[in-house]
């Protein structure tokens, strides 16, 4: 067993509020008392048969509504707002001017985010009965919003094939404490842990945010942060090996795949291009504001739900000789989204129904999503944060920022609970 787990989260089976009044996970594998997992099938048996049941007329109904709701949102954007910068950029117009694009990025890449997810539907096998009916909108509509379709088909399915698996998952996989500049007394040499003592713990927290939200994106598909320890031959990748998401031959995918690979990367290289030549025709500010900003807003929500859904200091991570594929959708957490659930069919609020079974229509999750928590939840097996998610995000961002090692049951930790590795430095909250 790892030697981070057993000291940070207190014996829990049913509880699922902290003294403090924060959230907890009702599951601890390593309480003596924690129940015994249900396999897959047992899960699979307390759903309807019909929540499987995918159709090309619900998926499309919901591109077209989305499709609407952009037309809709640039319409009124374009009736009511000026790509020429006010000539005061003092004055009220300018405010209002700031204001306004600002809004229409907000909730453009709001509702392209409706788009990501139904991409993500057709990667995985759950838009319509038809996989290349399925590729085909997917890359559509995946490679208008600069993903790479077939790529991230591939890593995404790595993702839900190994939930919090420390090794061998994808995507927001745990820094140990080397990783993050911790010594093996906690002294800080290096990385993020000097940085943390450097601007101290609210400022870390907002950077955490920044990290993930801002540059979060590219640099996971550039293969800088956030992948996993394996390739995909299952060896350990070496120091300053990178599988990105563009490289046909990147260690990320398997050999057969890289027709696939070479057309995503064309695909986002032909995107990017089309950007460029209307730079050229209509300049660089006015593609910024109606396209870029928006895209920003898109990727800034979609790493916010896979660093939410998985990540809490009460959830464990689990190293390759603890890790099962129950114990990893089962790490997963549903959390409230209010009225953005409606712009993105419920991806957060319904995620435990998606990761257990990812070939379910969205559409039907939340009915599933109630016959899940029906079973699950007096088993204590079932997580629902209802914490906002703004404040959720807040959270994680100071509590979750690597775990003690790679083998076990591990919990994550926090830098604000490292010494100061200066004896007479004051913490700066």
């Amino acid at each position: 067993m790892g030697k981070g787990g057993e000291s940070t989260v207190p014996t829990h089976t049913l509880q699922t509020t902290a003294k403090d009044g924060e959230w907890v996970s009702p599951y601890n594998p390593l309480d003596p008392k924690a129940p015994q997992l249900p396999t897959k099938g047992e899960i699979k048996a307390v759903i309807p048969k019909e929540c499987f049941e995918r159709s090309y007329i619900h998926s499309m109904y919901f591109v077209a509504r989305d499709t609407a709701l952009a037309a809709a949102c640039a319409y009124a954007a374009y009736q009511t707002l000026s790509t020429d910068i006010p000539t005061d950029v003092l004055s009220l117009d300018a405010l209002t001017w700031f204001v306004g694009w600002n809004t229409y990025a907000f909730w453009m890449g709001c509702i392209l985010t409706g788009h990501w997810v139904l991409a993500h539907e057709c990667g995985h096998g759950a838009f319509s009965p038809s996989q290349t009916f399925n590729d085909i909108w997917g890359f559509v509509m995946h490679q208008a919003l600069m993903v790479p379709y077939f790529a991230w088909q591939y890593s995404h399915a790595k993702h839900h094939r190994r939930t919090n698996n420390i090794m061998d998952g994808e995507s927001h996989v745990p820094n140990n404490r080397e990783e993050m500049g911790l010594g093996t007394k906690g002294e800080r040499h290096s990385g993020y842990a000097v940085i943390h003592e450097a601007i101290g713990d609210g400022p870390f927290g907002m950077l955490q945010i920044f990290a993930h939200l801002v540059i979060g994106w590219p640099l996971y598909l550039m293969g800088l942060a956030s992948t996993g320890r394996l390739g995909s031959d299952g060896k350990v990748l070496q120091a300053g090996e990178i599988i990105d998401h563009y490289r046909p031959w990147s260690k990320m995918f398997p050999s057969k795949l890289k027709a696939k690979i070479a057309m995503s990367t064309l695909g986002v290289i032909g995107a990017w291009v089309g950007v460029f030549m209307a730079m050229k025709e209509y300049g660089v500010l006015p593609v910024t504001l109606w396209y870029i900003g928006p895209l920003m807003w898109n990727q800034a929500w979609l790493v916010l739900y896979t660093w939410l859904q998985h990540n809490d200091p009460s959830v464990p991570q689990y190293g390759s000789d603890e890790w099962t594929w129950v114990k990893g959708a089962l790490s997963t957490i549903d959390r409230p989204y209010g009225i953005f659930d409606f712009f993105h069919h419920k991806i957060g609020s319904t995620h435990v129904a998606h990761h257990l079974f990812h070939e379910m229509p969205f559409y039907k999750a939340d009915v599933a999503t109630e016959a899940i928590k029906a079973f699950l939840e007096p088993k204590g097996l079932y997580n629902y944060d209802p914490t906002p998610w703004y404040m959720a995000m807040w959270k994680i961002a100071k509590t979750c920022h690597y775990i003690e090692d790679l083998d076990g049951i591990q919990y994550y930790k926090s830098l604000e609970d490292v010494p100061l590795s200066k004896s007479n430095g004051k913490k700066v909250n």
